[in-house]
C-alpha cells in the first residue's frame, strides 16, 4: 500500500540522484583523461623546441672559432667582408636560419648572411641588444625579441669571438619559429612558449605573442580563463572552447622558459556525462521495478541487502579500475619525463604526431557514431565500435611504445652494447621514412651475441645518420638499396652501411669530415663530422670505406665487448 509506495518513491528519488553524481563523475573522469592526454603528448612537443634550439645553437659556437670571423674582426677588410658575407648566407641556407650576422665589439654588424639587401643588417647598431651585452659579460646568450630591422619575432642565440687580446665582437643567429609553430597548429592543439615573467614568445596563436599568461596581473593578457573540471576556456576569432592544458620547464635548451599545450576537449565530458547518466538512469529503474516486485512478495529486505552488495561490489570495481589507470599513468608520465637526448627524436616529432592523430581522430568518429547507435537501440552495432576503439588505441600504442623504448635508455655511460639491437633501433626510428623511399635493406646474418663498446643512444645516434645520408643519396635511385654488415674479430667489430647510389665525388671526399661542408643542398655539414667525435669518444673509429663498387660505404669500426 502507501509504504510500498513510498519507498519506491525513494527509490527513484535514489535513482536520480544516483544518476546526477555518475554524470558529474563521468564528466571529471573524461577531463582529467583529456589532461593526462596533454601531459603524454607535451614532451614530444617539447622535444621539436629543444632539438632545433640546440641545432642552431651549434651554429654560433662553430663559427665563433672560425679563423675567417676572427680575423675580420681583428683587421676589417672590404674583401673580407664580403667573403664573408657569402659564407653566412651559405650557412644560413643550410641551417634554416632567418639571418646570420658578426658584431664587434662596439655593437656594430660588420658581416652578415642578408649583406647587400634592403633589410641588410650590415652598420646597423646592436650594442644595446641583451643577446650582445649578455654574451661580451658572459661569453654567450639567448634573446627572443622582435628584429629592429625586420620587425619580425625570433629567436637570437649569440657566442662571444675570444682572441688570445681579449674578446673581439658576438656571432648571432636569429632563428624564426614559424615553421614549428605552423607544425604545431596543423596537429590541432594550442601551444605557447613563456618566460620568467609570464610573456608568451613562440606560440601557435599570433595574436598572443608578448601578452602575458592568466595571473600575471597585467591589462594584456591571454584570453585563458579557468573552467570546470581542470579545464580551461580559450577564446579566439572563431568563438571560444574548452580545453585541456599541460605545462612543463622547457628543460636546459631554453632555461626558463615554460611550456604550455592546450587540447580541445569539445563534447567528451558533456558526451561523457549524458551517457554515465543514462546508463546509471536506466539501471536504477531496473533496480526499482526489482524492488518492487521483491516487496510485493514481501521478500524486499532480502532484496535491497543484495542490492547494497552488489552496489558496494561494483563502486569498488570502479576504484580499482581508476586506481590501475591512474597507476599507469604515473607509469608514462615517469618513462616520458627520461626523454633528455631530444636530438634524434626531434627530427621525427612532427611525422608521430601526424601518425598518432589519425586513429585519435578515428577514435572520435567510432564514439560520436556508436552513440547514435545506442540511440537507436542498435547494440551489437555499438558493440563493434567500441572494438574498432579498441584495435585502433593498439596502433597508437605501438607507435608510442618504439618512442618511449628508445627514450627511457640513458647516454651517459660506455659499456658492452648489443650490436644487433643497436641497429634495430636505428631501424625501427627510421621504418617510416625507409617505407616511404621504397628502399630496400639487407641487413646480413645476424651476429647473437656480439657486443661492442659504446653508449648504447649515441651508438644509435651514428647509426642513425649514415641511414639518413644513404636515404638522402637514394631519393632518386630507381631500385633504392641499403646493405648493412657486420664484422668481428678479437678486438674489433665494424659495421659497414653501404647504398647504391650515386656515389660520393673524388673532389668532395676530402671534406666529409669538416664542419659546414655537405655535398646536400640544404644541409648544414655537421651529421659526419658530430658522428665521427662519438666514434672516437668510444676508441674507435668512422671512415668513408676507400673500397671500389656503386654507391657509398662508410665504415664503423668499435672495440669489441666481452663475450
Amino acid at each position: 500500500g502507501a509504504r510500498v509506495v513510498l519507498l519506491l518513491a525513494l527509490a527513484l528519488a535514489l535513482t536520480l540522484a544516483a544518476a546526477l553524481a555518475a554524470a558529474n563523475f563521468a564528466r571529471s573522469r573524461a577531463a582529467a583523461e583529456l589532461g593526462q592526454r596533454a601531459a603524454a603528448a607535451l614532451p614530444l612537443v617539447e622535444s621539436a623546441l629543444s632539438s632545433l634550439i640546440e641545432k642552431e645553437r651549434l651554429v654560433p659556437l662553430v663559427l665563433a672559432r672560425d679563423p675567417e670571423v676572427m680575423a675580420l674582426l681583428a683587421a676589417p677588410e672590404p674583401a673580407s667582408e664580403r667573403r664573408l658575407d657569402a659564407k653566412l648566407a651559405d650557412i644560413a641556407a643550410g641551417a634554416g636560419a632567418a639571418v646570420i650576422y658578426l658584431v664587434d665589439r662596439n655593437g656594430v654588424a660588420v658581416a652578415a648572411s642578408n649583406a647587400g639587401a634592403t633589410d641588410s643588417f650590415v652598420g646597423s647598431d646592436y650594442g644595446f641588444r641583451t643577446y650582445f651585452t649578455e654574451a661580451m659579460a658572459k661569453g654567450a646568450a639567448m634573446q627572443y625579441a622582435l628584429g629592429t630591422v625586420s620587425g619580425r619575432p625570433g629567436l637570437y642565440l649569440s657566442r662571444r669571438v675570444d682572441s688570445v687580446l681579449g674578446p673581439l665582437g658576438v656571432i648571432v643567429v636569429k632563428v624564426e619559429l614559424d615553421a614549428l609553430e605552423t607544425s604545431w597548429r596543423d596537429g590541432g592543439i594550442v601551444v605557447t612558449a613563456s618566460d620568467t615573467k609570464g610573456t608568451v614568445l613562440a606560440t601557435t596563436e599570433p595574436g598572443w605573442r608578448f601578452r602575458s599568461l592568466p595571473g600575471r596581473g597585467t591589462a594584456r593578457e591571454a584570453p585563458i580563463a579557468p573552467a570546470e573540471d581542470g579545464l580551461v576556456r580559450i577564446t579566439r576569432d572563431g568563438g571560444s572552447g574548452l580545453f585541456a592544458a599541460a605545462s612543463a620547464p622547457v628543460g636546459p635548451s631554453a632555461p626558463g622558459w615554460t611550456l604550455s599545450l592546450f587540447i580541445p576537449a569539445g563534447t567528451l565530458p558533456t558526451d561523457a556525462s549524458r551517457y554515465a547518466a543514462l546508463t546509471v538512469f536506466l539501471a536504477g529503474l531496473l533496480l526499482t521495478a526489482a524492488a518492487a516486485w521483491l516487496l510485493r512478495r514481501r521478500r524486499w529486505a532480502a532484496a535491497l541487502a543484495a542490492m547494497n552488495q552488489e552496489l558496494g561490489r561494483r563502486v569498488a570495481a570502479a576504484i580499482a579500475d581508476r586506481e590501475t589507470a591512474e597507476t599507469r599513468v604515473r607509469r608514462l608520465r615517469d618513462e616520458l619525463a627520461q626523454a633528455n637526448r631530444l636530438s634524434i627524436l626531434g627530427q621525427i616529432a612532427a611525422g608521430v604526431a601526424h601518425e598518432i592523430n589519425q586513429p585519435v581522430a578515428a577514435i572520435r568518429t567510432y564514439a560520436e557514431s556508436g552513440v547514435q547507435l545506442l540511440d537507436a537501440g542498435a547494440t551489437d552495432e555499438a558493440r563493434g565500435n567500441l572494438g574498432a576503439i579498441v584495435a585502433v588505441t593498439e596502433r597508437i600504442g605501438a607507435i608510442t611504445r618504439m618512442l618511449r623504448g628508445f627514450a627511457r635508455r640513458g647516454s651517459g655511460g660506455i659499456g658492452p652494447v648489443p650490436v644487433d639491437e643497436a641497429i634495430d633501433g636505428a631501424l625501427a626510428l627510421l621504418s617510416g621514412r625507409i617505407r616511404d623511399a621504397g628502399a630496400r635493406v639487407d641487413r646480413g646474418a645476424p651476429q647473437p651475441g656480439l657486443s661492442a663498446i659504446a653508449g648504447r643512444i649515441r651508438l644509435e645516434q651514428i647509426l642513425v645518420n649514415l641511414l639518413q645520408n644513404a636515404l638522402d643519396a637514394l631519393r632518386d635511385s630507381p631500385d633504392p638499396a641499403i646493405a648493412i654488415a657486420v664484422a668481428a674479430d678479437d678486438a674489433c667489430v665494424s659495421i659497414r652501411v653501404r647504398d647504391n647510389g650515386p656515389g660520393i665525388a673524388a673532389e668532395a671526399r676530402e671534406t666529409l669530415f669538416m664542419p659546414f661542408v655537405t655535398t646536400k643542398p640544404t644541409g648544414l655539414g655537421l651529421g659526419l663530422v658530430i658522428s665521427g667525435d662519438i666514434a672516437r669518444e668510444f676508441g674507435g673509429s668512422l671512415q668513408l670505406d676507400p673500397e671500389s663498387g656503386p654507391g657509398a660505404s662508410f665504415v664503423l669500426e668499435l672495440p669489441r665487448g666481452a663475450a
